[in-house]
């Protein structure tokens, strides 16, 4: 009788040890399913490769370097003052059907008062703009001033908070290598910021024809979408406003091509002073038709200084025509280029040394229509000073 408890009691133990530790383990119903998935992942990596799965990760957040700290505190200052611009326009197709059409641009905000800049192109022929600012919210905006030479467009809209953007206080001390930024709306991607550096500081011409004087060159991917965006510097401040890009002409697809064009920001102060004062466009001029001069070519033509503006015309009666300046009478060529000889070469306008066009628009951008300037000039060997009053843009002369 006792053998037969002890060999119950056996049993059951046994019973017992085998359930525990050889058994199948009880599922914990309780538990996430994702954490049942993960025990029974790392049951057959272990099934497979003899070993569970391991992975490693960081113990705290990234730090970021001083570049990137850089970055995202450009993006993070100017995005809000960023807004991007939809006109809408009807169209005659193949079938003489109207139907709409629509263009993206960008813009940014001047002040709490809604006033936006913009690219003249982005808004030409639209009936109707509506602005997104950076919060998704949209608002009708209406066209307060227009300038076609210059490209540029001022709006305005009604809405509440908005976060005006930094304008730098000058875009005349740029140079080639500073780094920049471009934030804008390319392809209709909203918030988006690229960043390069200034390849070059030059004078081109926009698609209508119209010079550009000082132009930003850029390697900071710009794309249809970006025009009228803000180009910064590295403390966020608009030294920019973005407006062309190079393309490949063997392409059909108008993109990137690492060549983008930027609207200096003095400039567009200028522009945005006029449409204050006249509500409307009064560039000055001093209405010359000039060549820029270097010590090579002032060797060649004999000239009494090895610097400056050689005029080849005065527009009549224009600012340089009244004061007595006087263009060139005698014909010659550079390369295939016809040019006229002995006009006024200009070397000093209002205190600054001038050494290309780009120097006289610097000039007119610091000054409105009737301010009067001091002009230094050699007329052959003789080197004078005289007066002039600025008149006012109406061609393509200075």
């Amino acid at each position: 009788m006792t053998f037969r408890r002890i060999v119950i009691v056996l049993f059951i133990v046994g019973g017992f040890w085998y359930l525990t530790t050889r058994g199948p383990k009880p599922t914990n119903s309780s538990a996430p399913s994702s954490l049942r998935s993960l025990e029974r992942h790392t049951l057959e990596s272990a099934t497979h490769s003899g070993s569970p799965l391991t992975l490693t990760e960081a113990d705290a957040a990234p730090e970021y370097d001083s570049e990137e700290v850089s970055n995202i505190s450009v993006y993070k200052k100017a995005l809000p003052s960023v807004v991007n611009i939809t006109s809408s326009m009807q169209a005659v197709n193949f079938f003489f059907q109207v139907v709409p059409q629509q263009g993206q641009g960008s813009g940014f905000i001047l002040d709490k008062e809604g006033h936006i800049l913009t690219n003249y192109h982005v808004v030409a022929d639209a009936q109707q703009i509506e602005v997104t600012t950076v919060d998704k919210h949209r608002y009708k905006a209406r066209v307060i001033g227009r300038d076609q030479v210059h490209d540029l467009a001022l709006l305005q809209i009604g809405a509440p908070n908005l976060v005006p953007a930094v304008l730098a206080s000058s875009s005349h001390d740029l140079v080639v290598g500073q780094k920049v930024y471009a934030i804008g709306n390319p392809f209709g991607l909203t918030g988006t910021m690229t960043t390069g550096i200034i390849s070059a500081i030059r004078s081109i011409h926009n698609p209508q024809g119209s010079p550009i004087e000082n132009a930003i060159q850029t390697d900071a991917a710009i794309n249809p979408g970006n025009s009228g965006g803000p180009l910064l510097n590295s403390r966020g401040e608009v030294i920019g406003i973005n407006s062309l890009i190079a393309t490949n002409p063997n392409e059909n697809v108008e993109q990137s091509a690492g060549i983008g064009f930027a609207i200096p920001i003095d400039t567009a102060k200028a522009v945005l002073g006029d449409f204050q004062k006249y509500g409307r466009v009064r560039r000055p001029s001093l209405g010359v038709v000039s060549l820029p001069i270097g010590p090579d070519l002032a060797e060649q033509m004999g000239l009494a200084a090895d610097y400056g503006v050689l005029i080849q015309r005065t527009v009549q009666n224009g600012a340089a025509d009244r004061a007595g300046l006087k263009g060139g009478n005698q014909t010659a060529y550079l390369g295939n280029m016809q040019i006229y000889l002995g006009g006024d070469l200009i070397v000093n306008m209002d205190g600054q040394d001038v050494t290309n066009t780009q120097d006289i628009a610097d000039v007119m951008n610091r000054h409105q229509v009737g301010d009067a300037i001091t002009v230094t000039f050699y007329r052959g060997r003789r080197k004078m000073t005289t007066q002039v009053t600025l008149g006012e843009a109406r061609d393509q002369a200075a």
